[in-house]
Parts: structure tokens; sequence; C-alpha cells
């Protein structure tokens, strides 16, 4: 996992992001998935990679009996903490790697674009089966394949500036790949959709949803919104598990 988020330029210029300071209403990806989310009334769930606390905080609004939202982020914990609290959430300063996973403790996973930054997504997705009640839901997001296989993740352009292509690359190498991102040089994990979608049937999850998230249409007149229609930017995915797989 990256500490970038604990860089103090990084983290004031991630603050200015229209997500950051709009919440869920800011994040163009909401719109489709909020729909993939179950009934969050009386549940227990965990969020992993829970930033600002948005996600942890609409759970609780919905009336979630408790929310659990870790972070490797300091700076994210306490922005949480001071934005999103609530007496049924708990934070806590966590690498996704290094929590228990308390086994059939939870009813929803949520993690919104924190798995593109991990090595090892297969061990996640066993972890987070093994946490899950028997019928628990796993929603993510997650940077798209085409997305994290992009060459730099930048546009071709023409001599005036204009967008010409997507870029990819090296789309079968998984791995590490480094890109610019707020003015930082960030390390992400390239994952083909092969990885994503066997590893999570091979840790005994059934596929429910899978779409590729289009911006909303109430932000198409933000600037640039309309060129991520050109290509996928973000994955998104429910699963759940079901009793008797291993």
């Amino acid at each position: 996992m990256t500490g970038i988020y604990d860089n103090n330029d990084f983290f004031q210029a991630y603050a200015k992001m229209s997500r950051s300071q709009q919440g869920l209403e800011g994040a163009g990806e909401w719109h489709q998935l909020r729909p993939l989310l179950p009934p969050l009334k009386d549940i227990h769930m965990l969020d992993l990679g829970c930033g600002y606390g948005w996600h942890c905080r609409y759970a609780a609004d919905c009336g979630a009996s408790s929310i659990v939202g870790i972070d490797q982020s300091q700076r994210m914990i306490e922005e949480a903490r001071l934005r999103n609290a609530h007496p049924r959430i708990q934070y806590q300063l966590c690498d996704l790697e290094q929590y228990a996973y308390p086994e059939n403790t939870f009813d929803l996973v949520l993690s919104s674009l924190v798995l593109h930054y991990v090595e090892d997504l297969s061990g996640i997705f066993h972890q987070v089966y093994q946490t899950l009640k028997d019928h628990g839901i796993f929603v993510f997001s997650i940077e798209h394949p085409v997305f994290t296989s992009g060459v730099h993740q930048e546009w071709i352009r023409d001599s005036d500036g204009n967008i010409l292509y997507w870029p990819v690359d090296r789309y079968f190498e998984p791995g590490p790949r480094e890109t610019v991102f707020l003015g930082k040089t960030v390390t992400k994990q390239h994952h083909t959709l092969t990885q994503i979608l066997m590893g999570l049937l091979q840790a005994g999850f059934q596929l429910q949803a899978v779409e590729e998230a289009q911006p909303d249409p109430k932000m198409l007149h933000l600037e640039g919104m309309t060129d991520e229609l050109r290509r996928p930017m973000m994955l998104l995915v429910r699963a759940v598990k079901e009793q008797g797989n291993p």
C-alpha cells in the first residue's frame, strides 16, 4: 500500500477534489455504486480504505448497526473522525493487508478505489470472504484495467493539446505502475480483468454484478467529464458469499 496520502502537499491537493469537498455526491461513480449496495438497515459493515468516511456515514444514516472503517493514512482517519463521526462508526488506523478480518463478522464489506494499490489482490479477496457472514455482500470499485494499463495514465494529445486516444501497453503484465497523481509520483498495481474476476470466483464468491463506471449524466457539464466516456476509468463489482462455498 502507498503512504502518499499522508504527504502534506498531496493531502492538500486531495482535499480540493470534488469527492473530498462534496462527499458522495461529488463522486462520479456514486450513481452506479449506490444501487449495488444491499439494504443497510441493521447490518454490520466493514469499509476497506474508508478515506474521509463518507460511505461509513452513509451506512450509519441508513440505519446500519455498526460500521468499521479502516485506512492506513493517519490524515484520512483524522479527517473521517472530524467530518463523519457517528456513535455507530469505529475508525481504525490500519493497513488493508494487516487487518485481522475476524471470521463471519460482517454483512457487507465495501471498498472504494483502494484495491488498485494492493499487490496481493487474491489474498485480500480470501480474507474478505472469511470475514463475511454467509450470504454477505462484497461491493467494491477499483480502477479499471484499461486505466491502470494506460501509459502513465495520460491521454495522447496532438500538438494543439487535443485528445487523440488513450494508450494501453503491457496489459497482460500485472504489477506496479508509476503515474503522476495530484502532482506526486504514485505507485499503483495493475491487475487484469481476469485476475480480478477469477480471483473472486476462486475465493468462493459468486458474482452478482459487474459494471464499468460512466460519469453521472448530471456531471457531464463539468470540464473534461465527457472525455471519461472515451475509456473506462473504474470497475464496479458486487459479489456474494454463498453458504457452502470454500
